[in-house]
C-alpha cells in the first residue's frame, strides 16, 4: 500500500513509463521480475522523468504517513497519560534518528508501524466495548496493516497473547461470574471475527482492483473456458497475497553484521544492540527514568493507576504488542536494518506517556525528589531535540556515544550506515577538488553516475595499477563487511555524509596484494551480499541498467551458474555417500 500511495502523485502529475521497454516486457515470471525491477525503476526515475522531481513527489505521501504517525502517537499518549505525556511522546518520536532517516523514504516500515498502532488501539477499544463502530474501526485499521507489510501477520499472535493475558490478569471490567464471563468473552471473540473478516474483505477489494490487468496465467491449471477465466480472475487477489506471503516466509537468511562481526544469519542480540547504539541517549534515559518513577510509585504505595481509568486495556495492549513484535525481531534470522524494528520503537515511545502524570501524583504525595525528576524529564526532552539538531542531516548513520568513538563501519552495516544517500555529497567533494574522474565503490545496485557524473565503478579489493594517485570514494559498508577494504585506512582519507562514505587518496603506486599496506588476496575477499559470482555481482545489474538488452543474456548466465553450482553440490554429495 505504501508503494501505491507513493505512486499516486506521480500518476496525477503524468509521470512517463515506457511499458514497451525491454525492462518491462522481460519481467514475466517471478525470478525475472527481481532482475527487471531494478532496471525498470532506474529508467523510470532517471531516464524517462526528472529524477529530483520524481523522487520528491514519491516521497511526499511517505512524509504524510510519518507526520500522521506522530499525530497518532501524540493522541494515544495524551489519552494514556495527559497532554504533557502526549507532548513527551511526540518529542521522543520527532527526534528519533531512525524515524527521521527512514520516514520520508518510500518504504513499508512506517506504514506498518502506523497501522499497527491504530490496530492496537482499535482492538483494545473493541475488546472493551464491542459495537458496530468499534468493529468497523478495527477492521479498517487491521486491513491497513495487512496491506502494508506481510509481517502484519504477527498481529494475530498479538491478539492471542492479549486474550491469554486477560486469563492471567483479568481486566477490571471482566465479570466475576463464570457464566457471565463466558458470554462476555463470546461477544468479543465474535467481534474480533467480524472485524477480521471485514479487514479481509477490504484487502481482497484492494488486491482485486490492483490485479485487474494482471494476467491470470499462473492459475492456468484451473482451465481456459469462460467459467474458468472468471474463476481465475476472482481468485487472483488471494493467490497473489498468499504467493507473496509464501515468498516472505521462504526468504533466505542473509548474513548479519554487528559489533564488527559477521554472522551467517541473524543473532538474538542484533536488534537490542542496534536499539542501544542508534537511539539518542536522552530517549534511553527517559525510558529508564519512566521505569524508576514507576517503581518509586509502588515503593511509596501511592494510590495511583498508571493510566487513567477506562484505558487499562489499551495500556495492556501496548505492552503485549511490544513484547510480541520485539520477540519476533529477536528470534528472526532475517536481520538487516534498524528500520525493521520500527514497530517496537513506536510502542516504546508510548511507554513514556504516563511519566508526567505519575510525577505529578508523586509530587502531591510529598515525594521530595519529584520536582527534581520533573526538571530532569524536561532536560532530557530538550536534550533529544539538541541531539536531533546536531545530527542533521546525517540521521541514517547516526550512532550515539555508546559506540565509544568507534567508526560506524566497525559496528554496523547496510542501511544502518549507508544507502547511497551520500552520493550528492560525493559530487560536492568532486567539484571542490576539481576532479575529472573518481573511483566509486558504492553499496547497492544502481548507477552512481546519475548523481556523480565523474564516477567510475570500482571494487576496493581489486585496484588496478593505473588507479594509483586517484581519489576513491568507498561506502562505509564496503570497508569491513560487504568488502574487505581495511587496507585503505592506512592512506589519507576523510568521512563524507557523517561517515556514510569515505574519500581516500590512493598512493601513487598501489601496494601489491597481500602486503602490509596492500589490498587483500582473493581468498580474503568479501563477496557483496554473499553473491556466488566469480566477479563483482553488482556489475551484472549495472550492465543491465545501462543496457536493458543485457537482461536476457544476464539471466541466462545466472541460470547457467546456478545449474553448475547445483551439479557441483550433487557430485560432492554423491562422493560423500
Amino acid at each position: 500500500m505504501a508503494k501505491v500511495l507513493a505512486a499516486l502523485p506521480l500518476v496525477i502529475r503524468g509521470v512517463h513509463a515506457d511499458y514497451s521497454n525491454v525492462s518491462w516486457t522481460f519481467s514475466l515470471g517471478l525470478f525475472k521480475q527481481f532482475l527487471g525491477e531494478w532496471v525498470f525503476g532506474h529508467w523510470l526515475i532517471t531516464r524517462w522523468n526528472d529524477p529530483v522531481a520524481t523522487v520528491f513527489w514519491a516521497r511526499l505521501p511517505m512524509l504524510s504517513l510519518t507526520l500522521f504517525l506522530g499525530m497518532v502517537l501524540f493522541a494515544c499518549g495524551s489519552r494514556l497519560g495527559d497532554p504533557r505525556g502526549g507532548l513527551l511522546c511526540l518529542c521522543a518520536y520527532a527526534t528519533m534518528p531512525t524515524m527521521l532517516a527512514f520516514g520520508p523514504l518510500v518504504l513499508t516500515d512506517i506504514a506498518i508501524t502506523l497501522f499497527t498502532v491504530l490496530t492496537l488501539w482499535t482492538f483494545a477499544s473493541m475488546w472493551q466495548s464491542p459495537s458496530h463502530g468499534t468493529v468497523l474501526r478495527f477492521g479498517v485499521a487491521f486491513s491497513g496493516a495487512l496491506l502494508s507489510k506481510f509481517s502484519a501477520g504477527l498481529l494475530f499472535f498479538c491478539f492471542a497473547a492479549f486474550v491469554l493475558s486477560l486469563r492471567w490478569r483479568p481486566a477490571p471490567e471482566q465479570p466475576a461470574d463464570k457464566a457471565e464471563l463466558r458470554a462476555w468473552r463470546r461477544i468479543r471473540w465474535w467481534s474480533l471475527t467480524k472485524g477480521t473478516l471485514f479487514a479481509a474483505l477490504i484487502v481482497y477489494a484492494v488486491y482485486f482492483v490492483l490485479s485487474w490487468n494482471e494476467p491470470t496465467d499462473s492459475l492456468g491449471f484451473l482451465g481456459h473456458n469462460t467459467g474458468a477465466l472468471l474463476l481465475r480472475r476472482m481468485l487472483m487477489p488471494p493467490w497473489i497475497y498468499l504467493r507473496g506471503l509464501a515468498l516472505f516466509a521462504l526468504t533466505g537468511k542473509p548474513p548479519a553484521f554487528i559489533l564488527g562481526h559477521a554472522y551467517p544469519h541473524g543473532v538474538w542480540f542484533y536488534f537490542p544492540v542496534l536499539f542501544l547504539l542508534e537511539s539518542s541517549l536522552a530517549f534511553l534515559l527517559l525510558l529508564l527514568l519512566a521505569l524508576m518513577v514507576g517503581l518509586a510509585a509502588k515503593v511509596r504505595l501511592v494510590q495511583l493507576a498508571v493510566v487513567p481509568k477506562g484505558l487499562e486495556l489499551q495500556w495492556r495492549a501496548v505492552w503485549v504488542f511490544l513484547l510480541v513484535f520485539s520477540g519476533a525481531c529477536v528470534l528472526s534470522r532475517f536481520q538487516i536494518s534498524i528500520r525493521h524494528f520500527s514497530v517496537p520503537l513506536a510502542l516504546l515511545v508510548l511507554l513514556l506517556a504516563p511519566l508526567p502524570r505519575m510525577l505529578e501524583s508523586l509530587r502531591r504525595s510529598g515525594w521530595p525528589a519529584a520536582r527534581a525528576v520533573v526538571w530532569l524529564t524536561v532536560a532530557l526532552a530538550l536534550a533529544s531535540v539538541v541531539t536531533a539538531v546536531r545530527a542533521y542531516p546525517y540521521y541514517l548513520p547516526f550512532l550515539n556515544s555508546l559506540s565509544a568513538g568507534r567508526p560506524g563501519y566497525a559496528l554496523v552495516s547496510d542501511s544502518n550506515l549507508d544507502w547511497n544517500q551520500a552520493l550528492p555529497e560525493v559530487e560536492d567533494f568532486v567539484q571542490q577538488h576539481g576532479l575529472k574522474r573518481v573511483l566509486v565503490d558504492e553499496y547497492g545496485f544502481s548507477d552512481p553516475t546519475v548523481y556523480v557524473p565523474e564516477a567510475q565503478f570500482w571494487d576496493c579489493q581489486e585496484p588496478a595499477p593505473e588507479d594509483g594517485g586517484q581519489w576513491a570514494v568507498v561506502s562505509a559498508n564496503m570497508i569491513e563487511d560487504a568488502h574487505n577494504c581495511l587496507w585503505l585506512l592506512r592512506f589519507p582519507h576523510e568521512a563524507l555524509a557523517g561517515g556514510s562514505m569515505y574519500a581516500f587518496q590512493l598512493p601513487t603506486v598501489v601496494p601489491p596484494a597481500g602486503t602490509l599496506r596492500g589490498p587483500p588476496l582473493p581468498e580474503e575477499y568479501h563477496k557483496f551480499a554473499g553473491m556466488p559470482f566469480p566477479e563483482d555481482g553488482r556489475l551484472l545489474w549495472l550492465n543491465c541498467i545501462r543496457d536493458p538488452q543485457q537482461l536476457q543474456p544476464t539471466m541466462d548466465r545466472i541460470q547457467a551458474m546456478m545449474q553448475a553450482e547445483m551439479e557441483k553440490r550433487n557430485k560432492k554429495s554423491m562422493s560423500t555417500k
